[in-house]
């Protein structure tokens, strides 16, 4: 399939779209990696820092004040495996890790970003705001109908300095304006969210290096997450459930985000919990409901989490993203 898709939960959002065999579109970092030699430093977190100006190190220069975020300098599996932050020099000490780097911590709102970029400019882009829970964990995904012009101007003005000869999907993730990592892909966890023709624009993007005019309205949805305990082994539901779950006018899909015949340790999962499913949904109330079926299939419903109460406003969050 050219749309490249590892993940076989997120496979049916790409097979119907129509992609000439030549033409080969990235959802996963590994690939974007291999294919695009010239820009796979945008994998570099400490780079993508020191391109703003924020205070950052590898471990093995102490930070001057704390607290500051941790997080492996490259990480091509996502879900924020092995980022933490670091609250004094004792804790920078316990977690003095090879590969990683701190910077400043940042706070405010978590947004993922995917703009279309053709040589450099920015053709079109769309956010969506992360609720967070406790452990590094996302409650929920807003993906947003509004425009964010201020960090639309700022995420443009980083790409044409620093993507000025590329051609495809970038995904930035960012906190309180700033750009915290950047992915040379197509966000792969919500594209039914986006829109019927949106699919068939990143082809156009990939094949004809241009972006048709984007007529269709665009709507708040949400992708919505639930997690259980690390060291559990889980099952899969049946495939009876997942359909009738989607049978609801409001789910536009289900994912079992997890191998049933793979070992739990084995998944990149973020510190906090194992993610087994994502709900996407064009009604909150209703892809939560969704979710607590899938809690209740799962033995999870004594063990609800909740988002942070400062969720909503700026506050510390970690950076696991949208894998």
């Amino acid at each position: 399939m050219p749309i490249h898709e590892r993940d076989p939960w997120r496979r049916p959002y790409f097979s119907g779209t129509n992609c000439p065999p030549d033409v080969h579109i990235p959802t996963d970092d590994a690939d974007a990696w291999r294919w695009y030699p010239r820009h796979r430093w945008v994998y570099n977190k400490l780079l993508v820092a020191e391109s703003q100006g924020i205070e950052c190190a590898p471990h093995g220069i102490e930070p001057t004040h704390y607290p500051v975020f941790s997080k492996p300098v490259i990480n091509l599996e996502g879900m924020g495996v092995g980022s933490r932050m670091l609250c004094s020099p004792q804790d920078y000490e316990s977690h003095l890790s090879a590969g990683h780097m701190w910077m400043r911590l940042l706070t405010g709102e978590h947004i993922s970003t995917d703009a279309a970029v053709v040589e450099g400019k920015v053709c079109d882009i769309r956010h969506a705001k992360g609720i967070s829970l406790p452990g590094g964990l996302f409650d929920y995904w807003i993906i947003e109908a509004q425009p964010r012009p201020a960090l639309e101007v700022y995420l443009s003005g980083w790409i044409e300095r620093h993507l000025e000869d590329y051609t495809g999907m970038v995904n930035l993730e960012s906190i309180d304006g700033h750009i915290i990592e950047a992915h040379l892909r197509v966000t792969d966890q919500w594209p039914d969210l986006y829109g019927a023709q949106w699919l068939s624009s990143v082809v156009e993007l990939y094949s004809k290096s241009s972006w048709p005019p984007d007529l269709a309205s665009r709507r708040d949805s949400f992708s919505i997450a639930l997690f259980g305990p690390h060291g559990h082994a889980y099952r899969h539901p049946e495939e009876r459930m997942i359909r009738e779950l989607t049978a609801e006018p409001c789910i536009s899909s289900v994912q079992i985000t997890f191998h049933a015949d793979r070992p739990a340790a084995v998944h990149a999962m973020p510190p906090g919990g194992f993610r087994l499913a994502v709900i996407n949904a064009w009604n909150l109330d209703a892809g939560c409901r969704a979710r607590d079926e899938l809690r209740a299939f799962f033995g999870l419903a004594g063990a609800r989490m909740e988002p942070e109460p400062s969720a909503l406003t700026p506050s510390p969050v970690l950076a696991t993203g949208s894998r």
